[in-house]
């Protein structure tokens, strides 16, 4: 499939987040994504996902909530890169810097949080109700989006391992939370990080085609 991929820089309040781009040919839709804490736009977890949605057609927007000048203050502290109501404004960030590309704007937007990424994912979505058109949760902690929760619009699919107990509990609890459609997919023998053999790829497949359900049925990849 034809790929248009460019790195990125997206603004967001004071700082500028680094990103990386990538376009499917007459794309479908494009979904952002949030990293956990103490992780990046490099994690190999989320550019698997990635990976997979695009195969489908889909977009992706693989970005750095905090700069590496940040990165660095927070090393020991590690006060920034829990501050969820800041990570969920630079989430709300990327998704207002989509929708003003004249290659993104006209598409529909999801969004993908990992661990404490879902909630800053959370947070965006209820800050652009009309833009952010799905969301899914992998490992995630929904719960930390707080108030948040209750004005979330989309539909968002929470993926839990199921051996990630604590997790998958708090992910019950948010699922009472959420006025929006929601669906707990638990991943029978999954620990926190989808490690096991075969896992990753079900959380990839199952995100897949929760964002497919956000696109025009009538657009195909490659049409």
């Amino acid at each position: 499939m034809a790929m248009a991929s460019e790195a990125v820089s997206v603004p967001a309040g004071v700082v500028t987040l680094a990103g990386d781009l990538a376009l499917p040919r007459e794309a479908r839709g494009v979904v952002a994504f949030a990293h956990g804490s103490g992780s990046s736009r490099h994690s190999p977890r989320n550019r698997a996902v990635a990976e997979t949605l695009r195969d489908a057609g889909l977009g992706t927007l693989l970005l750095d909530l905090l700069t590496a000048d940040e990165e660095r203050v927070d090393m020991d502290t590690a006060e920034i890169r829990f501050d969820i109501p800041l990570l969920g404004r630079r989430v709300t960030a990327a998704v207002d810097w989509l929708h003003d590309r004249p290659d993104t704007g006209k598409l529909p937007v999801g969004l993908f949080g990992a661990s404490t990424g879902a909630a800053a994912a959370l947070v965006a979505a209820a800050e652009r109700t009309e833009q952010v058109r799905a969301v899914v949760s992998r490992g995630g902690r929904p719960d930390l989006a707080g108030a948040a929760l209750a004005g979330v619009r989309a539909p968002v699919l929470l993926v839990v391992g199921g051996h990630d107990h604590e997790v998958l509990r708090l992910n019950e609890e948010a699922t009472r939370q959420l006025t929006a459609p929601c669906t707990l997919h638990v991943i029978p023998g999954a620990t926190h990080l989808f490690e096991e053999p075969g896992t990753l790829e079900q959380a990839a497949d199952a995100a897949r085609d929760w964002f497919l359900r956000m696109t025009p049925q009538n657009v195909r990849p490659g049409a």
